[in-house]
Order: C-alpha cells, then sequence, then structure tokens
C-alpha cells in the first residue's frame, strides 16, 4: 500500500510543479520574407502554449528592410518577452540584424560576437547624374533613406533605453561593435557565454512589456524549439537568390527548346513552372532590372553565335553579358546574400557549352538525311527480279515493289530508284 502511495505521488508532484516554458527560435542566414513568416508563426506558437519568454538566437548578415520591420513589429507588439541573443560565438547582427537587436525588450551577444553596419543599401546602382537637378535628386533619395532609418533606431533606441548616439552612428557611419564594448557602451543588457549562463543572468529580471511589468523566472524551464512548417522552408528556399536565379535559368532554357522543337511537351512544363516560382521569388526580393536584361541578353547572343557565322564575337560577348547579369541580379548588401560566384561560373560554362555543342546538334539532325517515309526511298538501290512487258518487279528494303522505267531492264539488273507514285516506283538503270 505504501508503495503504492509513493508511485502516485511520484506521478502526481511533476504535475503540481510550475515549470514554465520558453520558445526557442533560431534565425541563421539573410532576412526575408521567409524569416518574417517564421517568427509570426513562433509568436502565435508562443501564445498557444503560454510561453513566458520568446529567445531569439540570432546571426544574420542583414536582410530586408521590409521583412526586418514586419519582424520588429511583431516584437513590439508582443505581449510575451522578446530576448535576442547573438549565438554562438563568431556570430554577428548586422545591418537589419541591429536595429532587431535595438527592438528587443532583452539584448544579449556572446563573446566573439558584433554588431552594427545598420545604413540602408539602395539596391540599383548609383547613376552619375548629368545636370543639377539629377544631382539634387539622387542625393535627397539618399538622404531621405538615411534620415528615416537614423528615426527608426533612434525610437528603438529611446523605447529600450539603450546607447542612442551610437545607434546613430551605426545608421550614418556604419560603425560595429564587438559584445565587450556593445555592454561597456550601453548597446546591449547581457554578455553570456551560452543559453545556459544567459537564462541564470535573466532570472528574476524584471521587465517593461505592453505596459506590464513582468518577472522573469529562467530557472527549471522548459525549452521549446519551433521548426518551420512546409511553407516557411519552401518560402526560404525559394527566395533564396542562388534559388531564384537557377529557377530563372530553368524557366528561359525550358521555353526556350519547346519553341524550338513544339510539341516536346517536357522541356515546356519544367518551364512554365520554373517560370512562375522564379516571377514569384522576383516578386518578394528587390532585384536588378539591369542584371536581368544583360542575362536575357547573354543568352541571345549565344543562341546567335549558333546561327550567325561571327567568328566567336558572339559567344564570348554572350558569355560576359550573362555572367555581368549574373553578377548584377541582386545585390548581398541589400539581401544580406547573393548568388554564389562558383554558381555563376558554373552557368555561364554550362550556358555556353549547351547553346554552341547541343544547339548545333540540334540544327545538323534538321538538316540530315531524313531514313524514313517517301523521301528515303528516293535514291536508294534495287534489283530487277521480274518483268512483264513496260512492267518490272524490284527487290528493294527487302520488299517487292512494281516498277516502271523509261529504259529496258532485265531481271538482275540493278537500278536506281528516282521516284514513288503512290505504290509503284519510278527507277533508272545504273550504269556500271
Amino acid at each position: 500500500m505504501k508503495r503504492l502511495l509513493f508511485l502516485l505521488l511520484f506521478m502526481i508532484i511533476p504535475l503540481l510543479s510550475d515549470t514554465s516554458t520558453i520558445m526557442k527560435l533560431n534565425i541563421n542566414g539573410a532576412i526575408g520574407p521567409a524569416t518574417s513568416n517564421y517568427v509570426k508563426n513562433a509568436m502565435i506558437a508562443a501564445k498557444t502554449k503560454n510561453a513566458q519568454m520568446i529567445l531569439l538566437e540570432l546571426d544574420t548578415p542583414g536582410g530586408l528592410s521590409t521583412s526586418m520591420r514586419e519582424i520588429i513589429q511583431e516584437i513590439l507588439n508582443s505581449t510575451i518577452p522578446v530576448v535576442t541573443y547573438v549565438y554562438p560565438k563568431g556570430s554577428r547582427a548586422a545591418s537589419a540584424g541591429t536595429y532587431i537587436l535595438y527592438a528587443s525588450h532583452i539584448a544579449a551577444m556572446a563573446p566573439g560576437t558584433n554588431l552594427g553596419a545598420a545604413t540602408p543599401v539602395n539596391i540599383m546602382p548609383t547613376t552619375q547624374p548629368t545636370d543639377l537637378n539629377s544631382s539634387n535628386k539622387t542625393s535627397t533619395l539618399e538622404k531621405k533613406a538615411i534620415n528615416d532609418a537614423t528615426a527608426y533606431m533612434k525610437s528603438l533606441a529611446q523605447l529600450n533605453d539603450r546607447n542612442i548616439s551610437w545607434a546613430l552612428d551605426a545608421v550614418k557611419e556604419s560603425k560595429s561593435l564587438s559584445a565587450k564594448d556593445a555592454l561597456s557602451y550601453g548597446v546591449i543588457d547581457i554578455m553570456a557565454e551560452d543559453t545556459k549562463e544567459l537564462l541564470h543572468k535573466l532570472d528574476g529580471k524584471t521587465l517593461k512589456v505592453s505596459n506590464k511589468h513582468v518577472v522573469l523566472e529562467t530557472q527549471n524551464v522548459t525549452i521549446i524549439s519551433f521548426e518551420a512548417d512546409f511553407k516557411t522552408r519552401f518560402l526560404s528556399i525559394i527566395t533564396n537568390p542562388n534559388m531564384a536565379y537557377i529557377f530563372l535559368l530553368i524557366a528561359i532554357y525550358g521555353i526556350f527548346f519547346e519553341l524550338m522543337n513544339p510539341g516536346a511537351i517536357v522541356p515546356g512544363v519544367v518551364g512554365v513552372i520554373s517560370g512562375v516560382i522564379a516571377l514569384y521569388s522576383l516578386n518578394i526580393l528587390p532585384f536588378n532590372y539591369a542584371g536581368l536584361i544583360l542575362i536575357i541578353l547573354g543568352i541571345s547572343f549565344m543562341i546567335s553565335e549558333v546561327f550567325v557565322a561571327g567568328f566567336g564575337i558572339l559567344g564570348i560577348s554572350g558569355v560576359i553579358s550573362f555572367a555581368f547579369g549574373s553578377v548584377l541580379l541582386f545585390d548581398s548588401q541589400t539581401l544580406g546574400s547573393s548568388v554564389s560566384i562558383p554558381v555563376i561560373i558554373a552557368f555561364t560554362l554550362v550556358s555556353l557549352a549547351f547553346f554552341i555543342l547541343v544547339m548545333k546538334l540540334f540544327i545538323n539532325s534538321r538538316s540530315a538525311k531524313i531514313v524514313s517515309g517517301t523521301e528515303e526511298m528516293i535514291g536508294s538501290i534495287a534489283e530487277v527480279v521480274g518483268v512483264d512487258g513496260n512492267n518490272y518487279h524490284v527487290h528493294c528494303h527487302g520488299e517487292m515493289w512494281s516498277a516502271i522505267s523509261k529504259s529496258e531492264l532485265s531481271v538482275g539488273q540493278r537500278v536506281e530508284v528516282t521516284n514513288l507514285s503512290g505504290l509503284i516506283l519510278e527507277v533508272k538503270p545504273i550504269k556500271e
């Protein structure tokens, strides 16, 4: 009986204990639409599970301003405290990551990490002004972007009582800080070696969240890692600059070969599907129109090299245009990442070989002699096996045919087919 009571108490006590929950997110890489969608879903899940805190582990080179602002809106309007932790060692919270760190209720960093370089970057290349008015227009646009970013960063610093002067320098002068300096300058609240030390330092800390004072209890907590759903993972894949670039090229190649060979179906279907995905990606990601035009122009030059005797000039021009367009298509400073150089080199060489070699084979196959049907019979050699007045029977391609000839023929004589009228061959003798 005592053993049974002991067993029941052992099962009930854990249920009665007050074990709080922490929802942990992991942002690793450039910040984009998939990242903001991931954070939104995590916020909803944290409320559903009644989590007392959200821990956001961050390592990012930056990303899209629109996605960054969506994430910050989620943090500022959250009823659950959000702790952003730049972790592990060697990580960074550059550009958009600095804004997110400033917006969080608690900003923490691991030793060996850094933050800063928060100057906004324009996706379009800077053009040289042709007159005074265009110069003023360009500088005005730049001033507007920097002033907007400065005001935004300042408001975040004031909201969470963090170093305002350094925040403005991070935007205007692209300054960066190490974790140790960030702590001493009042940019962050905590520096911790790992998550365990961070939770220890957070225990008992009082925060103001949604006009309410919240006391964190981070001892004996249960940490739940939030995993992205299928939609978010798919969005993350197609909004990666490398994948958007690959889908774009597959779409161009597939549609091109469907037009060159109508009825092939497979290239057309693959091209259309890839094209829809590429258009969706380009609709979300800011891209450079000049880069896209150069890619299309480069492919056009390489195709022209097959049909026009340009002595290689068109092919070389196409390769150069294709490569430059690929480099310019996405800006790494704006997106946090761009199309990798090895991918560009690989697709440039493959495209050149593809259009020069494969297309030549395609044209040669179109101009090759037909080996089936009526046309294949013309010029074939046959042997006379029967004579019936002016009508003959010949053996051609393993079959017996009726034949006529303007010349007199004899059995065993070799003849050449000159025409086919219905099922009757027109033949002429072969001079030995």
